[in-house]
Formats: C-alpha cells, sequence, structure tokens
C-alpha cells in the first residue's frame, strides 16, 4: 500500500501585493524612480509555504485572514490546486492584507503595508484541535492570529516550525515563535553574529535551527541526543536567476518536506537550498512548480559540510 501523504497545517499571512521591480532600493530622500516592471500577484510568507508543499506532494491546511474583497478573490484563485485547503479566518474591516514591494535586482526587498487587517474569530471557526488532529506538522508564522497554534500544537504533540524572517534576535515579537519551535528557519541578513543567534535558538529548546544566506547558502545546527553538529550549507547550482519573492519560504517548505520523509539533517538541508533553487529560477511565489523529481536531481548537487 502506498504511504499517504503528509499533512500539515500551516498558519500566517496570504496577501495580494503590487511588486516594483527596481535596480536598487531608493535612497531615503525625495527622488524620482523609474521601475523596471511590475505586476499584481500572490503573496504572503505562509501562501508560499503552502504552495510549494502542495507542489511536493504534500497535503495542506493554510490557516489565514481574507477580506471581502477582490483581492480575496483573487488569493484564493491562485490558491486553488489539488491538496491545498484554505481556511480563511475574516478580516475586521472585510479589507484583505494587502502590501506594494520594492523588490530590487539583488533581491532585497522594501514592503509597504497598505492593509493589515485583524483576524475576527466567528462562532463557527473550526477548533485548532481539529485543524492538528493528525498534522505532521505545524508551520507557525509571525501573525497575530497565529499566536494560539503555538500552545494548541504544542499541547497536541505537533512539532512546530517557525520561519522568522529577518529575526534580529533582540526583538521581542517573534520570541513566543522562536521560543515554542522545534525547527526555526531565519534569514542572516540583521544578523551580526549568525552562529551565536542559532545557539541561542537551540537553547531555547529547537532541535533544528537554520540561517539562510541568500546567494551564500545557508548555516545551521542541529540538536539531539548525541549533542550539536553545524552544517555548511552551499546554494544550488542554477543557470539563472529569475526573481527571488518567496525563496526562503521555499526553503523552509523543502526542509519540511525532506524532514516528513525521514531524510537525515545533511540531505534535508540539500534538498532545501534546491527548493530555493527552484524558486529563484522560476515564476510565481515560491516554488509552485516544484516537483519531487526536480528538486531530488538538483539536491544532489548542492554542497553539505558537517563540522
Amino acid at each position: 500500500m502506498p504511504s499517504p501523504s503528509p499533512r500539515v497545517l500551516v498558519t500566517g499571512p496570504a496577501t495580494w501585493n503590487l511588486t516594483v521591480r527596481v535596480g536598487t532600493l531608493p535612497e531615503p530622500r525625495p527622488h524620482t524612480v523609474l521601475a523596471d516592471g511590475w505586476s499584481d500577484g500572490l503573496g504572503g510568507t505562509s501562501a508560499g509555504k503552502a504552495l510549494t508543499l502542495s507542489a511536493l506532494g504534500v497535503d495542506v491546511t493554510l490557516r489565514t485572514v481574507l477580506g471581502e474583497d477582490d483581492a480575496a478573490a483573487h488569493v484564493r484563485a491562485a490558491l486553488e490546486r489539488p491538496g491545498l485547503e484554505v481556511l480563511a479566518l475574516p478580516a475586521a474591516g472585510r479589507a484583505s492584507e494587502r502590501h506594494v514591494n520594492l523588490v530590487a535586482d539583488d533581491g532585497a526587498r522594501l514592503s509597504v503595508y497598505l492593509t493589515l487587517p485583524d483576524a475576527v474569530q466567528p462562532p463557527t471557526a473550526r477548533p485548532l484541535a481539529d485543524l492538528l488532529a493528525g498534522a505532521d506538522a505545524a508551520v507557525v508564522d509571525l501573525a497575530e492570529h497565529s499566536r494560539p497554534v503555538l500552545a494548541a500544537a504544542r499541547a497536541a504533540g505537533v512539532p512546530v516550525w517557525c520561519d522568522v524572517h529577518d529575526d534580529d534576535g533582540v526583538g521581542e515579537y517573534p520570541r513566543a515563535f522562536t521560543a515554542a519551535a522545534d525547527v526555526v528557519v531565519a534569514s542572516a541578513v540583521r544578523l551580526d553574529d549568525p552562529a551565536g543567534y542559532l545557539r541561542a535558538r537551540v537553547a531555547e529548546g529547537a532541535r533544528l535551527a537554520v540561517c539562510t544566506r541568500g546567494a551564500a547558502g545557508a548555516l545551521a545546527l542541529a540538536a539531539d541526543d548525541l549533542g550539536e553538529r553545524w552544517y555548511d550549507v552551499g546554494p544550488a547550482p542554477v543557470h539563472e536567476v529569475l526573481q527571488a519573492e518567496g525563496a526562503g519560504d521555499a526553503f523552509t517548505a523543502g526542509l519540511l518536506w525532506a524532514t516528513l520523509a525521514g531524510e537525515p539533517v545533511p540531505r534535508a538541508l540539500a534538498v532545501a537550498s534546491a527548493t530555493g533553487g527552484v524558486a529563484v529560477a522560476g515564476p510565481g511565489l515560491a516554488a509552485p512548480y516544484a516537483s519531487p523529481s526536480t528538486v531530488r536531481a538538483l539536491a544532489d548537487r548542492v554542497a553539505v559540510t558537517a563540522r
């Protein structure tokens, strides 16, 4: 009998964004910038992870917040695919979350939040215990409506994965997320000491902590009963970088997919880098067109070194 597909709950933002591409991010002074191009499209870190996990064959429930507007309809349409269920809490004010993202050629991004709605908890909302029943993991992204999932997942014995993006290790908001996480993924962009950051996350209780470093790959610290081990993760070799929107989300999704498949940490990190590589080499948010065979083949070419 074929083994059942893994099941994952992803909770956090799904948005409809205006993305403007520029050569470099503008300086903080009054002046005019000519865009290289622009587009409307799906955004949100949780949407990117859900799309990528679904493409890799994982059954995903995405718990997010949507309003009653055209943006919500666009988000739902973009997320419509087999194995991906969208459960949307109503947005206070009925407007969905929207951003204007300035994206530079080097991948740097400036996000301007147009709307950031609070979630309304209707009496008919499915209990978190029901959503977590039978789940193999919960990906809990930074959002107010995600906070209750941290404790609920811990109580249910469901592993918690948190992608805290550009956490600097000092700000208060991400601390509840990293403290509850079994696996933490962060960008090194605001970290003066990525290794120290990873040590702090493992000291909080994470069994795996990873700092992504863009084109330089990633640094990871794994901890188990046998002790701790560091890993240097190389970038995936891709011919061309088309765009970097959601590459970190794809990295996290690939890491989770490989972990749920029982891969050892070094191989899971190689798969994560490969999934990020697929993301930057193709269109769309994160890696919506990834396939298991393509990711595995690219992962074979990713260098992971233990030290």
